[in-house]
């Protein structure tokens, strides 16, 4: 029999109401996206991005983001200075309120900027109350204002007149929490200094300077060029059609429209597009204008110029968009961002004006320079011509129904299991390290694909070259997420695409030639953090034969020495007699020493062992921290300028050991 089941108290004394910044300190996640290494260099941006807003309202011209000695963050500029007057709401000083109170700021109505990248107006407070210690100066009329605080309340007497000056503007210093970031508060040179780069690109005419203490580093980024010099820098290392930047930055109805385009010969388009100097990697409606007008204004000067003829099709943005590199940055002053994130531009207004002005000003451009605009049509109509010849073939090669088992490789060793958390991909060089591979793997969870020599150099190639190659059919069958304008993510079969290529020279090879696939095609699957490098291991220490052999697996030189190093000095300290004139291994007391060059070397049981058991192995995961040094690189040791290989062989040559070269 059930009875009556017991009740709490359940009234006003269980609702609990939060104030001020405690919300943040409690739920950091919602305001700044997570604690850990993001979260962290997210409150700079917050900080910084201020000093950008006044700058861009043509307040500041010198910015400097500085990374302490003792761990914190000094933000300064020359900007206005934070007003220091009472608030007439709060009545506390506007400094103290915008420090302190959710939702403060100069950009909401209107009147104190015109155009902000912070929106929701929590930036400023929300790193206040993220930090132990925040310390405001704002220099005005003359005066020093100074106020301190402990993780967002305001500590001593509040807002103080410390001295005279002849300075302008404000400077931020602020300690992250460790009892927030629990991971770290070591806040890293690199993502700063590519921050402060970008906003440099992005706001011509600035100079952004970034100093770190603690290693005595320092960089200025000063870029009149603005985003011209941006599009020049990304395509450093490529083959452009012509040295004439597209550019054009117009005022279309209250949003400011700036874009600069320069084609290159690859095959690939790098688009980078920004809302209020904000990256929007997943586009938005400025995207939609941009590539709209791009696509028609191409199309009718193709025909106006009778490069195409009226019997051939009309160019498609994807075309038109091989090779091509662009910067869209658009300034508004209500800019509506799908989430906290700002991913993604909303404003359904801003489509019509980038397509107005890329529309007229593209048009002039190609008519200016009719030498680059043949090229830009050549280049499309040949991507055309490949697109039609790649789409006969993809029916063969895309998979349906990616479960299913369908159309599946022929020399793929499938797992049987069809949860795809559960699931892992091999990729193996050569039909011998294929067979270990599948004798020893968990069958249940593990499918091997061998790959036969060395698989197409990608970056050098369009689909059509690749649905003619039968390596990279194999693997896009046995991935499941189809490629090019049919790819989906949710195809993906495995949760873990693992090359397991040999430990030398050309197994390094094949691991590049794969990841310039993956990181070209199918980044994200890399972005997902799908893709692993198996780290089988280099050496062998064997102790004992027959039935008592005992084999001590090590991964790398530095392991290897640091092993026999102890293994001798053990010996030595028990009063063992070492022999010096004896090879190291058997000073240290091992029978025989082995090295790997390939898998193929290793039976089942070893491969198993050592590289494929979830419980032993290394896998590296592959990440794209930052994808323009990435493109860079990809370009530089992929692409077609073999001058740029050379440059950078002969500058690391003086690190390479000979003896670790393979012969």
């Amino acid at each position: 029999m059930v009875g009556k089941q017991k009740t709490e108290e359940y009234d006003s004394s269980e609702i609990q109401v939060l104030e001020g910044l405690e919300p943040v300190r409690l739920r950091p996640g919602m305001y700044i996206g997570s604690t850990g290494v993001d979260g962290l260099h997210h409150l700079i941006k917050e900080i910084a991005d201020n000093s950008i807003d006044e700058a861009i309202a043509g307040y500041a011209s010198k910015i400097q983001i500085t990374i302490l000695a003792d761990g914190g963050v000094r933000v300064d500029d020359d900007g206005r200075g934070i007003p220091v007057d009472l608030h007439p709401k709060t009545k506390k000083s506007t400094l103290e309120t915008v420090l302190t109170v959710l939702h403060a700021g100069g950009k909401f109505g209107g009147g104190g900027y015109k155009v902000s990248s912070g929106l929701h107006g929590v930036g400023s407070s929300v790193v206040n109350a993220l930090s132990t210690r925040m310390v405001a100066e704002v220099y005005r009329e003359g005066k020093i204002h100074h106020i301190e605080f402990e993780t967002g309340k305001t500590a001593g007497s509040g807002l103080e007149v410390t001295g005279k000056t002849d300075k302008q503007g404000t400077s931020i210093t602020f300690y992250p929490d460790p009892t927030i970031f629990k991971e770290t508060v070591k806040f890293d040179y690199d993502w700063v200094s590519h921050y402060a780069r970008h906003q440099a690109y992005l706001t011509k005419g600035i100079l952004i300077g970034v100093k770190d203490e603690r290693i005595g580093v320092q960089e200025s980024f000063y870029f009149e060029g603005g985003i011209k010099s941006y599009v020049k820098r990304l395509n450093n290392g490529k083959e452009v059609m012509g040295d004439e930047i597209f550019y054009v930055d117009k005022n279309m109805d209250g949003t400011g429209v700036e874009i600069a385009i320069q084609y290159n010969d690859t095959f690939s388009e790098t688009m980078k597009p920004f809302a209020n100097n904000v990256l929007t990697p997943d586009g938005g409606t400025h995207v939609v204008g941009f590539r709209t007008a791009l696509t028609r204004t191409v199309n009718d000067y193709a025909r106006k110029n009778n490069l195409l003829k009226e019997k051939d099709d009309n160019l498609t943005g994807d075309d038109i968009k091989e090779g091509l590199t662009a910067v869209v940055s658009v300034k508004l002053p209500n800019p509506e961002f799908e989430g906290q994130t700002k991913n993604k531009l909303g404003n359904p207004e801003v489509r019509g004006q980038v397509d107005r002005v890329m529309n007229e000003y593209f048009a002039y451009y190609l008519e200016e320079n009719p030498t680059i605009a043949k090229k830009i049509v050549n280049k499309a109509t040949v991507a055309a011509r490949a697109r039609k010849a790649a789409r006969a073939a993809r029916d063969n090669v895309i998979r349906k129904g990616a479960f299913e088992g369908m159309n599946l490789p022929s020399k793929l060793a499938d797992c049987s299991s069809r949860t795809r958390s559960d699931c892992e991909l091999f990729i193996v060089e050569g039909n011998s390290a294929a067979g270990s591979a599948k004798e020893g793997r968990d069958s249940k969870i593990q499918a091997i694909l061998p790959l036969r020599g060395k698989v197409l150099n990608t970056e050098r190639a369009r689909l059509d070259k690749m649905f003619a190659n039968a390596e990279l059919v194999s693997l896009i069958k046995a991935m499941g997420v189809g490629i090019g304008d049919q790819f989906d993510i949710n195809g993906l079969r495995y949760d873990k695409v693992i090359f397991m290529t040999d430990a030398d020279v050309d197994g390094a090879h094949i691991s590049t030639l794969l990841l310039t696939f993956f990181f070209r095609y199918m980044p994200e699957v890399v972005k997902g953090g799908h893709v692993y490098l198996a780290k089988p291991p280099l050496f062998g220490l064997i102790k004992g034969t027959g039935s008592k052999r005992k084999i001590e697996y090590i991964y790398n030189e530095e392991a290897l020495e640091k092993t026999l190093n102890e293994k001798i000095a053990e010996r030595k300290t028990a009063g063992t007699k070492v022999n010096e004139e004896d090879e190291r291994f058997k000073q240290a007391g091992f029978t025989a020493q082995q090295r790997f060059k390939g898998l193929g070397e290793m039976d089942a049981a070893q491969l198993w062992e050592t590289t494929m058991n979830p419980e032993n192995r290394t896998l590296i995961r592959v990440n794209i921290e930052d994808a323009e040094k990435a493109d860079t690189i990809f370009t530089k040791l992929m692409g077609n300028e073999a001058a740029l290989r050379k440059s950078f062989i002969q500058a690391r040559a003086a690190s390479v050991n000979v003896e670790d070269l393979d012969f």
